[in-house]
């Protein structure tokens, strides 16, 4: 189902230009620090795991902990943030999870690594959902999946940045004693703690607070975010728990955990991937980082096809299935070209999934569900896709020692995913024309 956007006048234009330049840029950097500290875990494996004596299943369950302790503590975070605010509690988030990030480089075996990744798991929890609550807060349901769009770029983008710097930071082994994925883990850490202290400065909790806004800005942006807070019905309010149990929240859920487990699973063993076809570290983490450089790009430019169309379903939809044949691509072809293929595939489709997606459930949930109900599809999607996808991976290769099956239960993951967001959608649409169909009657 499309919309035909209406006029927009200089003052909406003015306004949503000063919103998006004054928090978009500064929240990307903080998520590509975030994705950073997060996924380093894969390049540091290319030294660590040996050091360590690390199997296969053995990193990816310790990988895998970092989900079990997201899905965890991400709904509680993104109630904290809505007591305390956004600026003090994005500022806690940082802080903590730099600390964490940095300490990994002191962990001595398997014990002490699922201890700490267990720990980031928690610290970094209630971030990503905190912005996109906070992004509610200050964009117009028209603008969200560009936005969204744009701000996720910085997960494509971390990883585009972050593989060859991770491959030059492996490359200090030895440097005053220490292993390269010592200083990986330290010096990714740092830049964490110092923008979490900047969001004290940055960053402003609600638009009645923004005195960056002009009183006329302010007042339009304000107007029309509690006249469509006044429109949604979908999901109304509901306690924590009852919407845990609520069947769409784990569709949702479901839907997501697709592209949720693409992105993690190739973050934490596209390095070991990549390993077996003879490259170097700084080759590894240089050829890693094409697929997210064309996945950066294109995810903008399917967000905003959808924010033009104001069609999600099928963006949404389409996207889980392009995954879902890179993946199995791997079942037919082992060459390094047709691995880089498959790998931008499946990452693109990963991405470019987000804006949409995102729009579609923040349009369907109401204001006072929305900070819970974010963040638990986002906590069950990454219980489901990273937490339990990541740990497959690991535990299926080690016992078959083929990496094309141990990505099979990925596929049909997002083959399923894909057929549910067609069908959820086309009955949404159904509830959405009866209901404007009973109103006109009224």
């Amino acid at each position: 189902m499309t919309a035909t956007a209406a006029p927009i006048s200089e003052l909406e234009r003015s306004t949503m230009r000063r919103v998006a330049w004054r928090i978009l840029p500064f929240l990307i950097v903080c998520y590509l620090i975030a994705i950073i500290d997060r996924g380093n875990i894969g390049m540091a494996s290319l030294q660590m795991n040996e050091d360590l004596g690390l199997t296969a299943k053995v990193f990816g369950f310790a990988s895998s902990l970092f989900f079990f302790a997201y899905f965890l503590v991400e709904v509680p975070s993104n109630l904290a943030m809505q007591r305390y605010g956004a600026r003090i509690w994005i500022a806690r988030i940082m802080v903590t999870w730099g600390l964490i990030s940095a300490g990994t480089a002191f962990v001595t075996g398997a014990n002490s690594l699922y201890v700490m990744r267990f720990l980031l798991g928690a610290a970094e929890a209630g971030f990503f959902p905190g912005v996109l609550l906070y992004l509610t807060y200050w964009l117009p349901a028209a603008y969200r999946a560009r936005m969204v769009a744009i701000f996720m770029v910085a997960i494509p983008a971390a990883n585009f940045i972050g593989s060859p710097l991770s491959g030059l930071l492996l490359s200090l082994d030895g440097w005053m004693g220490m292993r390269g994925w010592h200083w990986l883990f330290i010096i990714e850490g740092i830049p964490a703690v110092l923008l979490g202290i900047a969001c004290l400065f940055v960053l402003t909790d609600r638009p009645e607070q923004a005195k960056w806004l002009s009183d006329e800005q302010r007042g339009w942006l304000i107007q029309r975010l509690a006249s469509e807070s006044a429109k949604k019905t979908a999901i109304g309010h509901m306690s924590l728990w009852k919407l845990l149990r609520h069947k769409d929240i784990w569709i949702l859920a479901l839907i997501y955990s697709g592209a949720s487990a693409a992105g993690s699973t190739m973050s934490v063993w596209a390095p070991q991937l990549l390993k077996t076809f003879g490259l170097t570290s700084m080759e590894i983490g240089l050829v890693n980082a094409i697929p997210y450089g064309i996945a950066s790009v294109l995810m903008i430019v399917w967000g905003r096809s959808s924010d033009r169309t104001g069609e999600r379903r099928w963006h949404t939809a389409m996207t889980m299935l392009l995954i879902a044949a890179g993946l199995l691509m791997t079942l037919f072809t082992s060459s390094l070209p047709a691995t880089i293929v498959m790998l931008t595939m499946v990452l693109v489709g990963a991405y470019s999934m987000k804006g949409p997606f995102w729009a579609l459930v923040s349009g369907w949930l109401s204001s006072s569900t929305a900070a819970a109900g974010l963040a638990a599809v986002g906590a069950l999607a990454n219980l489901i896709g990273g937490g339990i996808m990541v740990n497959a991976y690991g535990a299926i290769h080690d016992a078959t020692g083929s990496y094309a099956i141990a990505l099979m239960p990925l596929a049909t993951l997002c083959t399923i995913a894909g057929i549910m967001v067609l069908v959820i959608g086309r009955k949404r649409q159904r509830e959405q024309a009866q209901m404007a169909e009973t109103a006109t009657v009224k």
